[in-house]
């Protein structure tokens, strides 16, 4: 094919408003735009020309590690373009590689489409907060979001463990000490061990994926820090039992213990295409701790869990379903995305055409004085 920069390409991605490149052999480079994949040209990519653009804009380092590990998270500034978060791999032999486009700017949590109670939880000292999602889901925007909100609060020490850096913070009334795996700290676990003796009020994960990692994570928010990680589960309740089942058995009721005692909630993410003109919305499910899913946690009786947020609007907890038939009737997600993301898709159809008669008749009331 026609030998192209790797900036071409992601100029290219950031004016028709694309999340993501893709780089794949046999393929034409693809962006994803308001979540459909569509190709950028008409000409196929060959092994050479996905190795020359993606090891073109690596460091030695970062290099020697994908030859290495076969595998690479990195970060990219682009000019005036801006930052992109990079994943190379290989693929049957071959380089690949998928771009991400980081926003500039990272919105405040209810422009986000998060609930007053995300905002409510930067204001707290200490603990454990999990943001939860698929991989593209946002996390990491939120992670920004909470942490850019906790700064503009109060004088704290926050200390952001990445991997890679996405969002560039600034210095403010917070002090925000960003560490990236790889360049800064060997892995996560050690890296979270560290900031416990940087005096840090709260601390950033970004993503829990080990044992270790999990533990001290859980230790911090007993011993007073606030803490504020990610992790890859669909639904609330799962990142639960994720982390109990990281641990043996015969530890698990220790772990379940201090667990109960110390999370705070968890916010599960969904973006849904939007049903107008393009663009992603956030769909979410909200489990906060209160006495009865903490007893659940302490006695592994994590079925129930699901139950007591389905009844925890008090609390300000809500269900995928619940906040996805509120998209459909503010008419910001179409009926069969909101089919496809639910916990029980015929809920929230037969719930959605209930809302739908009961609007309908408000306003023939409305009309005709009855």
């Amino acid at each position: 094919m026609k030998e192209h920069d790797l900036i071409d390409f992601l100029a290219l991605a950031a004016e028709r408003g694309a999340s993501d490149l893709h780089l794949t052999v046999g393929a034409p480079p693809m962006l994803r735009t308001a979540g459909v994949i569509q190709p950028l040209t008409e000409e196929p990519l060959s092994a050479e020309d996905t190795r020359r653009l993606v090891i073109d804009t690596l460091k030695e380092e970062q290099r020697a590690k994908l030859e290495n590990e076969w595998q690479l998270d990195f970060a990219l500034q682009v000019g005036d373009l801006g930052r992109f978060r990079g994943n190379a791999c290989y693929v049957s032999g071959a380089i690949e590689a998928n771009f991400r486009r980081i926003p500039s700017e990272v919105g405040d949590l209810k422009s986000l489409g998060h609930s007053p109670v995300v905002d409510k939880w930067c204001d707290e000292r200490a603990g454990l907060i999990l943001v939860t999602g698929a991989s593209g889901e946002g996390k990491s925007t939120t992670l920004a979001s909470m942490a850019q909100t906790i700064a503009k609060r109060r004088p704290v020490n926050i200390v952001s463990i990445e991997d890679p850096i996405e969002f560039v913070h600034s210095q403010g009334r917070s002090l925000v000490n960003q560490r990236e795996i790889g360049s800064d700290a060997r892995d996560f676990a050690s890296a979270l061990k560290n900031a416990l003796r940087q005096d840090a009020d709260v601390i950033l994960v970004g993503e829990m994926r080990d044992t270790a990692t999990i533990q001290t994570a859980i230790t911090a928010a007993e011993t007073g820090h606030l803490v504020i990680a990610t992790m890859h589960t669909n639904d609330a309740p799962t990142a639960i039992g994720r982390i109990l089942d990281a641990f043996p058995k015969e530890g698990q009721q220790f772990v379940s213990a201090q667990l109960a005692w110390s999370l705070l909630g968890v916010v599960c993410q969904y973006l849904l295409p939007r049903s107008e003109g393009s663009g992603l919305v956030l769909a979410t499910e909200l489990m906060t701790v209160n006495s009865g899913i903490e007893a659940c946690i302490r006695a592994g009786r994590l079925s129930q869990v699901p139950g007591l947020i389905q009844i925890g609007a008090a609390d300000g907890m809500h269900t995928v379903d619940d906040s996805l038939i509120e998209l459909l009737l503010a008419e910001r997600i179409s009926l069969m995305d909101a089919m496809a993301h639910a916990r029980e898709p015929n809920f929230v159809k037969e719930e959605f055409q209930k809302a739908l008669k009961s609007q309908r008749k408000g306003w023939f009331a409305g009309m005709f004085g009855k």
